[in-house]
């Protein structure tokens, strides 16, 4: 197969894996125990779910449209 026909280079491909990596990431952060009308649990609103998950899923959208939109080098191009 020949390689100019990809649409995406070697870095592209490593972008969008590090950004699902880092959205993966960002939900497992969010997750955790969950209140009841029983239970009151006061985790729910803690620093780690409320702010850093977020802001982890979000940089890690942000490298796959990186990934997506950045012009693949072309290393091996010969007119």
């Amino acid at each position: 197969m020949d390689k100019r026909k990809l649409a995406f280079g070697r870095m592209n491909f490593i972008l969008i894996a590090a950004g699902m990596a880092a959205v993966v990431a960002g939900f497992l952060l969010m997750a955790g125990p969950s209140s009841s009308p029983e239970m009151y649990e006061p985790d729910i609103f803690s620093v780690r779910r409320v702010k850093v998950a977020p802001l982890v899923c979000l940089l890690g959208f942000l490298f796959m449209i990186y990934g997506v939109v950045k012009k693949p080098s072309d290393t091996n191009a010969r007119d």
